[in-house]
């Protein structure tokens, strides 16, 4: 008889909270990191928290307001256990691949800022395509991807089916003037094959091991496809 080790997952929050020059607030979407996390937790998984800075990462405060509240986000705010996770996340400089099965990344603005040039982010992310381990994001977290190398030196997402946040779903909210850059057409400039479905609809891909979300909606979506690959 066999026994089935317990999976790992390292989830990689953003410890960026300014929203530009606009003096508006940022950081991680609280559905986009509740919805994961639950499906993991609910699977059996064990998870790990870390961000940049360490310690509290910054809640996006849109994503507190009641529009966009789910089962997911009501369980997170009664949820002492993960809130004292959340407040000590370990340093990202201090993690490494071979603690872990998988990595996720939840989104929210603050991304953009801090994950996508991280040399911590993109060296963890090289380990764990190099361990043959999967990367999730979701939204804009799939920056965090944008810079990572396999060992022929070219982009990771170059010829992969991808997703995250669409240039129409930045419009919309009216940020494509205030983020460092559009995350569809990054992804597009390092050679990904960018998929995208109607504003805020839930869409998520897996090409091999990079499994990626496009929107909040999408959140539940792209961590269900890495538990089942964890599964398999």
């Amino acid at each position: 008889m066999t026994t089935q080790t317990t999976k790992h997952v390292l989830m990689v929050l953003t410890s960026h909270a300014e929203l530009g020059d606009t003096g508006d607030k940022t950081g991680f979407w609280v559905e986009e990191f509740a919805a994961p996390y639950y499906a993991f937790i609910d699977a059996g998984i064990q998870v790990s928290l870390a961000s940049p800075a360490g310690g509290q990462p910054p809640i996006d405060p849109k994503s507190e307001l009641e529009d966009f509240q789910t089962a997911f986000t009501k369980r997170y705010d009664t949820d002492s256990e993960v809130q004292a996770l959340m407040a000590k996340t370990a340093v990202l400089a201090s993690v490494n691949e071979e603690a872990y099965d998988a990595v996720f990344y939840p989104g929210g603005h603050g991304p953009l800022w801090d994950l996508t040039d991280n040399t911590d982010s993109i060296t963890l992310i090289e380990n764990f395509l190099a361990a043959n381990k999967p990367i999730a994001a979701v939204c804009h977290a799939t920056a965090a991807f944008l810079n990572a190398k396999d060992a022929a030196g070219e982009y990771v997402v170059k010829g992969k089916g991808i997703t995250g946040f669409s240039n129409s779903e930045e419009d919309a909210v009216q940020l494509s003037e205030i983020v460092p850059f559009l995350l569809e057409d990054e992804l597009i400039k390092r050679g990904g094959d960018y998929q995208k479905v109607a504003d805020w609809n839930a869409f998520a891909i897996q090409d091999g091991l990079l499994i990626s979300g496009q929107n909040p909606q999408s959140s539940e979506l792209a961590a269900a496809k890495l538990v089942a690959h964890l599964a398999g």
